[in-house]
């Protein structure tokens, strides 16, 4: 793996700060982090699964904060205009690679999170392209980004039987662009916040109407970079506790003696193990172009909610050294649980596993309530 060892001597300074400094970009460029999920001719290094599996976790485990927001940039966004994008759009694809520019993927809206069909910004033709209208909130990137890849509707015309969705390419630095900051638990160097479209300006050659099924496709790429973190992240807190446990002396023995922290430990490297395994099936059947939805979502599901439990072991282990501002498996802690709900919570995926299990769609129905008994009347003598 590559050794971060600066970024990750920042790690707690990028918590408490909640900003990325200038140094850690410097290193990821250097480092090649950026090209390594895309090939020679759009300045990447053409990594294969492994090597881009090695350096995602290597970065997460350094920070995860400055893993969100290069990784959501490089391979998400990245791979979305590298797939539906031109010419034009590899060219925004090599700043990526070289570090020049940030992208955002813009998808989830103030009312609603997983559920799409709640989503109203709208892109509308104008007489000199496009304009879009509409609120992208909870965005890793928002804030500093230089390009939104936004999720939208089209506004579709009579006789236009095309997709109902497509991907906007938005430049942010233009009049109709607003931007915030949202604060959040953990990941705190990572921007977050949301993105306001009023009358934005969108060349036509960078609205691509794409069906939904197809999109969520891609959005798996999503899916795996939250896995990754989740798995740097309890790797990160069980190292941590195994150097804890060996050091910490308690009733005359280290806790690595006692049985009750033992079976703690083995249970977390077991899991981790488990997980990591199912990333490699799951990012090698997607790296050769076979759908690993299924795979993936649950790998997500795994992954993060295992993360929890790793780092929820470690806290417990430290004592109260655990839950103290600053401690490193406090922060590990917080950022675990911003992955179960990052990208797509596990709750839906579960829904959604099942669904591909039974070949039954869950589809809601008002339920027919029964309507109480009325209380007998008494007659008494």
């Amino acid at each position: 793996m590559t050794d971060y060892r600066g970024i990750a001597g920042r790690a707690g300074q990028v918590d408490s700060t909640g900003t990325i400094p200038t140094e850690n970009w410097q290193e990821l460029v250097a480092s090649g982090y950026f090209g390594v999920f895309h090939p020679e001719e759009l300045g990447g290094t053409g990594g294969d699964v492994a090597a881009q599996l090695k350096a995602m976790e290597s970065l997460a485990r350094a920070c995860s904060g400055t893993y969100w927001t290069a990784t959501v940039s490089a391979l998400l966004c990245g791979n979305l205009l590298r797939t539906y994008g031109n010419e034009k759009h590899h060219d925004l694809v090599r700043s990526i690679v070289s570090g020049e520019r940030l992208a955002a993927f813009a998808i989830v809206e103030t009312a609603a999170g997983s559920d799409a069909s709640t989503y109203q910004t709208l892109v509308r033709r104008t007489g000199d392209g496009f304009s879009i209208n509409g609120e992208k909130s909870r965005i890793t990137n928002a804030p500093r980004a230089d390009i939104a890849v936004t999720l939208a509707r089209r506004e579709r015309l009579e006789g236009d039987d095309g997709p109902e969705w497509c991907l906007a390419f938005v430049e942010l630095d233009q009049p109709g662009v607003r931007r915030y900051d949202i604060p959040h638990m953990g990941l705190r160097g990572m921007p977050w916040g949301g993105i306001v479209y009023t009358d934005a300006h969108v060349d036509e050659a960078n609205v691509i109407p794409v069906p939904f099924t197809e999109l969520a496709e891609g959005m798996t790429w999503g899916w795996l970079l939250v896995s990754v973190a989740a798995i740097a992240t309890a790797e990160s807190a069980l190292a941590a506790t195994v150097r804890h446990a060996k050091q910490r002396v308690s009733f005359g023995r280290p806790l690595a003696h006692m049985e009750g922290v033992q079976a703690q430990l083995a249970d977390s490297r077991a899991q981790l193990d488990a997980a990591r395994v199912l990333a490699l099936r799951a990012a090698t059947e997607r790296v050769a172009g076979h759908s690993a939805r299924e795979l993936i979502g649950m790998l997500k599901v795994y992954a993060t909610e295992m993360a929890v439990e790793v780092t929820q072991r470690a806290v417990q282990i430290h004592g109260a050294a655990g839950v103290t501002i600053g401690h490193e498996v406090e922060r590990h802690y917080r950022d675990a649980q911003m992955n179960v709900v990052g990208a797509f919570a596990t709750n839906r995926l579960r829904e959604q596993l099942v669904e591909n299990l039974t070949q039954t769609p869950a589809t809601y129905r008002p339920t027919n309530w029964p309507q109480p008994t009325p209380a007998p009347t008494w007659s008494g003598a």
